[in-house]
C-alpha cells in the first residue's frame, strides 16, 4: 500500500502517531501540502498513483480523484472540514472519505477566544508599537457584558460559548441543528436566522462549514446590518466572508476589528490588503495546531486509515453510499 501523506503539522509536531503509521507497513510518501490540484496530478502521475490520501487542505477535485482512479482506495482527511474535497465525486466513485470529528474543538475554541481578547485589548498594535521603540497606548474594550453572536453552534461552538459565558458575556446563536440541552445549560438564546444574528452581537464568531449557500456570507450587505465597531472572529474558513468587502469595512471602521485564522487562499498571497490594516488580527491556520490536538486529531486521521486498508471497523467515514 501506498499513501500520500501532506499535511504538515501532522509530520512536524511529534508523537504517537507517527509510530502508528510506521507499524501500519505502507510505504508513506510525504509532501509538504496544502497542495493544488495541479500537484496533485503531478504527484499521482509521478508515482504511479497511490492506495489512499492522508491529506490535510489539499484541493482533491474531481480531476484528481479521476486521476488518482482506479487505485486508490480511500481519502483520509486529517481535520473536519471538507470542503477541499470533492465529496460527492469520491461518493459517486465509491472512495471512502474518512474525517477526524471531535477532536479538535478546545484547541479552536480557545484560538478563537484569543484572536477576540487580541483585537478588544488591540494586541497587535500595542506590541508592534513597543517592539519597534514606541509607547503608543490605546483604549481597548472590554468583553464582560457584551453580546457574543454565534453563528454555527456545532463542537467548537459551544466551547466557545462556554468560555463567553465565563467572560460574562451574552450569547444568542443560530444553528439549523439546535443543541436544545446545551443551549439549556448556557443560556444560549435562539435567533431565527443567520442574518438575524448580526445586528444583536457586539462580536460574531463563526463556526459553519463552508458550502456553496454561504461561500461570501459576510460580504457588504451583511457587515451594514452589523452594530458599527462590532468585533468578527473567524476559524472556520476564509470562503466565508469577501475578503475584500471586510479590508474596508475594517477601514471606514464598520468593523472594529476582524480575527481570523483562515483566509480564502492559503498560504496568503503578498500584496493581499489585510496586511496593511492593524484592526486585522490574521494567524497562519493554526487554530487547531497544539501538541495535544495535534496528536488526537492524526491518532484518529491514522486509525481511520489503517483500519479501513486492513479491514477493521474502527474508522469515521463522511460520505455514505
Amino acid at each position: 500500500m501506498k499513501v500520500l501523506l501532506t499535511t504538515t503539522s501532522f509530520q512536524d509536531t511529534p508523537g504517537a502517531h507517527h509510530a502508528l503509521l510506521e507499524r501500519s507497513g505502507f510505504e508513506i510518501a510525504r509532501e509538504r501540502g496544502p497542495l493544488s490540484e495541479r500537484q496533485l496530478l503531478d504527484l499521482i502521475e509521478r508515482h504511479g498513483g497511490f492506495d489512499a490520501l492522508l491529506n490535510g487542505d489539499d484541493r482533491i477535485t474531481a480531476r484528481v480523484i479521476d486521476a488518482a482512479g482506479p487505485r486508490l482506495k480511500v481519502i483520509a482527511k486529517y481535520g473536519i472540514g471538507l470542503d477541499s474535497i470533492d465529496v460527492a465525486h469520491a461518493t459517486e466513485k465509491r472512495i471512502p472519505v474518512l474525517f477526524t470529528p471531535g477532536v479538535n474543538h478546545t484547541t479552536v475554541a480557545e484560538h478563537a477566544f484569543g484572536l477576540m481578547i487580541g483585537l478588544a485589548k488591540e494586541f497587535w498594535p500595542h506590541a508592534s508599537a513597543v517592539k519597534n521603540g514606541k509607547w503608543v497606548r490605546h483604549t481597548g474594550h472590554e468583553l464582560m457584558g457584551k453580546t457574543l453572536g454565534v453563528l454555527g453552534l456545532g463542537r467548537i461552538g459551544q466551547e466557545v460559548v462556554k468560555r463567553a459565558r465565563a467572560f460574562g458575556m451574552r450569547c444568542v446563536a443560530f444553528d439549523v441543528y439546535w443543541p436544545e440541552a446545551f443551549a439549556a445549560e448556557y443560556d444560549v438564546e435562539r435567533v431565527a436566522t443567520a442574518e438575524d444574528v448580526l445586528p444583536l452581537a457586539d462580536v460574531v464568531t463563526l463556526h459553519m462549514n463552508l458550502t456553496d449557500a454561504n461561500r461570501g456570507f459576510i460580504d457588504a450587505r451583511a457587515l451594514a446590518t452589523m452594530k458599527r465597531g462590532a468585533y468578527l472572529i473567524n476559524t472556520a474558513r476564509g470562503g466565508l466572508v469577501v475578503e475584500n468587502d471586510i479590508a474596508q469595512a475594517c477601514r471606514d471602521g464598520q468593523l472594529a476589528g476582524y480575527g481570523t485564522d483562515v483566509v480564502e487562499e492559503e498560504p496568503m498571497r503578498p500584496g493581499h490588503p489585510f496586511q496593511s490594516i492593524d484592526s486585522i488580527l490574521v494567524t497562519p491556520h493554526i487554530g487547531s495546531r497544539t501538541f495535544e490536538s495535534v496528536e488526537r486529531q492524526a491518532l484518529r486521521a491514522v486509525t481511520n486509515l489503517v483500519e479501513y486498508l486492513n479491514g477493521g471497523k474502527d474508522y469515521i467515514q463522511a460520505n455514505k453510499f
